[in-house]
């Protein structure tokens, strides 16, 4: 049975003509910040909705624990707000849970899915990264924080090719724009496991690896992708963050698919 759809609290930006196109985005993220470089390429062929997590953006911080399947159902209600009928979900990093959780909730409403720098459920290794952002968080030292999460979110072949200066300034405003829900977020990321929702997946799939992932490594791009049913998978060589390092190749393949598996329906 789906989901009766909740009114939606999220802030949201809307943009573009087009098929629907959703996006989540990660934790400790935004709309802008994981998005911002390929909005005007993707509302160029899409109406895109684009909703803030709870404690980031638009949003205010939420007063409980965030919950996936709620977070999820509050996605797909921003959209339907929107006008939106039918969509396609993009999912970066945490947003990919979102997604998956999105379209087996509500599969009448999901027509394809784009899983980047995304996971089925934390493994030690990445528990422990969490772990870490969360104490550097909660110490409240943004400096160490930044520069924490610069290393894992960062490809070595761009960070070996930044100037002192440059990496200063990026630490800097690192430090000075974390959401305030990021905490929320992160244990949300510690409890995910969607891993009896892959079978269920049954629209098209593409799975972008991100290759030089130092936080969401492609031992998780290959298992989200293995684990389903005639998932495409492609290659991006940036780390964490490829709105950052190859924005445009990340619109280039996200589009190629999104025509293809979108636009042609």
């Amino acid at each position: 049975m789906t989901p009766v759809l909740p009114a939606s609290s999220l802030g949201r930006v809307v943009r573009g003509t087009g098929p629907g196109l959703l996006l989540a985005h990660g934790a400790g993220g935004g709309i802008e910040p994981n998005y911002g470089p390929i909005l005007d390429g993707l509302a160029e062929r899409y109406t895109v909705v684009g909703p803030d997590y709870p404690g980031t953006g638009r949003t205010p911080r939420a007063s409980a624990p965030l919950s996936l399947d709620a977070l999820a159902d509050e996605l797909v209600a921003t959209a339907v707000e929107e006008g939106l009928g039918s969509f396609a979900i993009a999912g970066y990093s945490l947003g990919g849970p979102v997604a998956i959780r999105a379209a087996t909730r509500h599969p009448e409403r999901v027509t394809a899915l784009v899983l980047t720098a995304s996971f089925v459920r934390p493994n030690p290794r990445f528990l422990l990264a969490t772990r870490l952002w969360r104490e550097l968080l909660l110490a409240g030292d943004g400096e160490r924080l930044a520069a924490f999460v610069s290393l894992i979110g960062v490809g070595a072949p761009t960070l070996d090719e930044v100037s002192q200066d440059d990496l200063d300034a990026a630490l800097k405003s690192t430090a000075a724009s974390i959401p305030p829900g990021t905490a929320e977020h992160l244990d949300l990321v510690d409890r995910i496991d969607v891993r009896p929702d892959l079978p269920e997946i049954a629209v098209p799939t593409l799975v972008i690896s991100t290759t030089f992932d130092s936080l969401v490594t492609p031992y998780h791009h290959r298992q989200l992708a293995d684990g389903i049913r005639g998932a495409q998978f492609a290659e991006i060589a940036t780390g964490h963050l490829p709105f950052v390092e190859r924005p445009e190749e990340w619109l280039t393949v996200m589009r190629g698919f999104l025509d293809g598996a979108v636009m042609s329906r």
